[in-house]
This record gives C-alpha cells, structure tokens and sequence, in this order.
C-alpha cells in the first residue's frame, strides 16, 4: 500500500507523486482511489487502490538505477525490423510492459529512426508517450529537469548517429 508522497510509476503514463488518497462512490461502489500527479502534463490519474499492482503501478527506480537506464540507453541495440506494422506492435508491448529499460530500448529506436528516416504519425506519437514515460521516470528519480534529460538523451543518438 502507497501513501500520500510516495513516487511512483504508472504504465502508459510515467512517473508521478501520489498526491491524495480518495474515497469515490462509481456505479454504487465505494472505493479507495490513489490521486497521482503526474509533473509532465500537469495531468492527474486515478487508480484503485486495490488493483494499482494488477495495472502495474510500482516504486520509481533509485538514482543508481536511473543511470544505469541512460547507460542501457546509450548501448542499446536498436531494431531493423522493416515491417513498421510489426515494429508497433512490438514497441507498444515493450511500452506497456512498465519495464523502464524496454521503454529506453523504444525512445532510442524511434529516436533513431526519426533521425535517419522519419516517423509516421503513430510512430511519432508513440515516441511522444515513451519519451515522456523514460523521461518523467529520470526525472523524478534524479531531481534533473526535464530539458536537461531530453537533452542527454538526444546527445546521444546525435553522437552514435555521427559515428555510424
């Protein structure tokens, strides 16, 4: 069970701070809801709190961790897979899996691909939503803004780009 001020990361969405702990009536049933505030959007999600573990709600990873991230980021290999179709699918289940270094894994394939070739829609908006899920995750997890992170970040595809 979280409580008010813990961190936390909510899959599809990234890493917010558990703002208030409601009680809602819906459909006639009382329940317990999790507020969180999630800093990129300004956006609010509620989650029951019975079923936050089943939705995949978990702890934010640590400092160390959050570099180990942008290290995996770096020296991730990324897909060749041609078939965009295929390779939605595949990031989308990478997405959903909550895991932070399959997310990293997507962010810098679709980075990557934007640089050299560009994006379709869905795959530009799919990079939108992982960037902010990796994004807001660091972020709360090091204290870093924003800006600096997505900065890093393409540093990085820029600097492996340059050297491919």
């Amino acid at each position: 069970m979280y409580k008010i001020g813990d961190s936390v990361v909510y899959p599809m969405h990234g890493a917010g701070v558990i703002e208030d702990i409601e009680q809602k009536e819906i459909l006639g049933k009382k329940q317990s809801y999790y507020v969180i505030r999630m800093p990129i959007g300004d956006m609010k999600v509620m989650v029951p709190t019975d079923n936050a573990q089943g939705v995949g709600v978990r702890d934010v990873i640590g400092k160390k961790d959050a570099e180990k991230v942008m290290k995996a980021f770096r020296d991730a290999e990324t897909d060749v897979i041609q078939n965009w179709n295929k390779r939605f699918r595949e990031n989308m289940v990478k997405i959903k899996s909550g895991d932070v270094f399959e997310v990293a894994a997507v962010v810098k394939s679709l980075m990557l691909r934007d640089r050299e070739k560009g994006l379709s829609t869905g795959e530009r908006k799919m990079l939108s939503n992982a960037k902010q899920i990796l994004i807001s995750e660091i972020v709360v997890a090091t204290g870093i803004d924003h800006e600096s992170i997505e900065k890093k970040l393409y540093g990085m595809v820029d600097e492996e780009l340059s050297q491919g």
